[in-house]
C-alpha cells in the first residue's frame, strides 16, 4: 500500500455527508466503500482510514437503517390514509414490502452515513484532545 496522503482535515459536515451520500470515503473521498452489494473494501486506498474497526462496529448503521424504514412505512401509510383515504388492508399491502425492501436498498447508506458520522465526532474528540494536551 501506498504512503497515505494528506487529508483534507477540515472538510465540513456538508462536504463529509455529501461524500457518504456517493458511498465514498468520509476523509478524503477518494476511494469507494464498497467492493460489491454488500462487501466493503477493509480501509480507503486513497488515505488508509479503516472503515470497519472493531466488530459489531456498524451497529450504529442498523438504527440508521431502521430509523429510515420505518419513515417511509409510516409515512406512506399515513399519507395514503391522509391524501387518498384507503383502507387499513391497502396501507399494509403497500407498507409491508416497503419494510422489506427499503433496508436492503438502503443498507450501503446507512453503513455510509454511520461512518460519516462517527469520522466527524471522532475527528471532532481528536481534535480537541490535541487542543488539550498543548494547554
Amino acid at each position: 500500500m501506498s504512503e497515505p496522503r494528506r487529508l483534507d482535515a477540515h472538510a465540513g459536515v456538508a462536504r463529509t455527508l455529501a461524500r457518504a451520500l456517493r458511498l465514498e470515503c468520509p476523509r478524503c473521498g477518494g476511494d469507494r466503500l464498497f467492493a460489491g452489494w454488500f462487501a466493503m473494501h477493509e480501509r480507503c486506498r486513497t488515505c488508509g482510514l479503516v472503515y470497519e474497526r472493531e466488530q459489531g462496529y456498524f451497529v450504529g448503521a442498523i438504527y440508521v437503517n431502521y430509523a429510515i424504514t420505518t419513515v417511509a412505512c409510516l409515512g406512506t401509510a399515513i399519507a395514503l390514509d391522509v391524501l387518498v383515504g384507503v383502507s387499513l388492508a391497502v396501507q399494509l399491502a403497500v407498507a409491508l414490502p416497503l419494510a422489506v425492501l427499503v433496508p436492503i436498498v438502503f443498507f450501503r447508506y446507512s453503513r455510509s452515513l454511520w461512518l460519516a458520522i462517527d469520522y466527524l465526532v471522532t475527528r471532532k474528540d481528536a481534535s480537541a484532545e490535541r487542543r488539550r494536551r498543548r494547554q
